[in-house]
């Protein structure tokens, strides 16, 4: 049976679809010893396939959820020689990666994989998995603002989707407030750029659910596995048709 040589790379864990487009675009991947750029190439079995070099080889697919430490990036390295959330991974054999991206001194629930398929899955922008965030302000958001924000507001010329917000502590005196907030994307920085634009300053941010799931009893660097029904639950959260590109 042949597939698609952007699908076997993600398959074989080295990235996701969308990264392993990238890297045939580059000229990084040869298959049987021939460079192939051009999208939509079909392999089979029997084929030879290298990504920069490295012959590539089906690896069992591994599911974690983590509570991100603060202070970690978001990489399988970093050029600056600041601590990844690898770090928190040492005993696992599989060449694990993030799916998406929490900011570094932001801490909380974050899934890793080397399951390129379901990391595209979950991260495609069209998806909307609902992300509940737990966050500390220097600032008073006031009921109004809460509900503008629930309703959306435009960011960098674009709006936001609707969320739900749930204000959980709020005081004049001490300039703070503290609340819950559940969004349906993914923007960068988006949750920091909601805030500032209630001039609001976030002081402490931790994602505390992705979809149905939540940290437990993880204390930040602590993992666990995720249970097979519990992927297979993410991805029925996807509840419309995926794109025929993606089929």
């Amino acid at each position: 049976m042949e597939e698609r040589l952007q699908k076997v790379i993600a398959k074989a864990g080295i990235a996701s679809r969308r990264k392993a487009e990238e890297l045939i675009q580059a000229g990084k991947v040869k298959v049987n010893g021939k460079v192939v750029t051009e999208m939509g190439v079909k392999v089979s079995d029997t084929d030879e396939i290298t990504v920069n070099g490295q012959s590539i080889k089906q690896e069992n697919k591994v599911y974690y959820l983590l509570n991100k430490p603060r202070r970690t990036i978001c990489s399988v390295s970093d050029e600056k020689g600041r601590e990844t959330v690898l770090s928190c991974f040492e005993g696992v054999s599989e060449r694990i990666y993030p799916i998406g991206r929490l900011d570094y001194d932001t801490s909380g629930l974050l899934l890793l994989t080397n399951d390129g398929e379901f990391a595209n899955l979950m991260m495609h922008p069209r998806y909307h998995l609902p992300k509940t965030y737990n966050v500390t302000l220097s600032g008073v958001l006031t009921d109004d603002m809460a509900r503008i924000l629930s309703n959306g507001i435009v960011i960098e010329e674009k709006k936001t989707l609707p969320c739900d917000v749930e204000i959980l502590e709020r005081s004049v005196n001490r300039n703070r407030t503290v609340l819950n907030i559940t969004i349906y994307e993914g923007r960068n920085r988006e949750i920091r750029k909601m805030m500032e634009y209630f001039h609001c300053e976030v002081t402490r941010l931790e994602r505390t659910h992705y979809g149905f799931l939540d940290l437990g009893k993880l204390r930040q660097g602590e993992y666990r596995k995720l249970r097979m029904f519990e992927v297979r639950k993410l991805k029925d959260m996807v509840t419309y048709k995926r794109p025929s590109s993606e089929i």
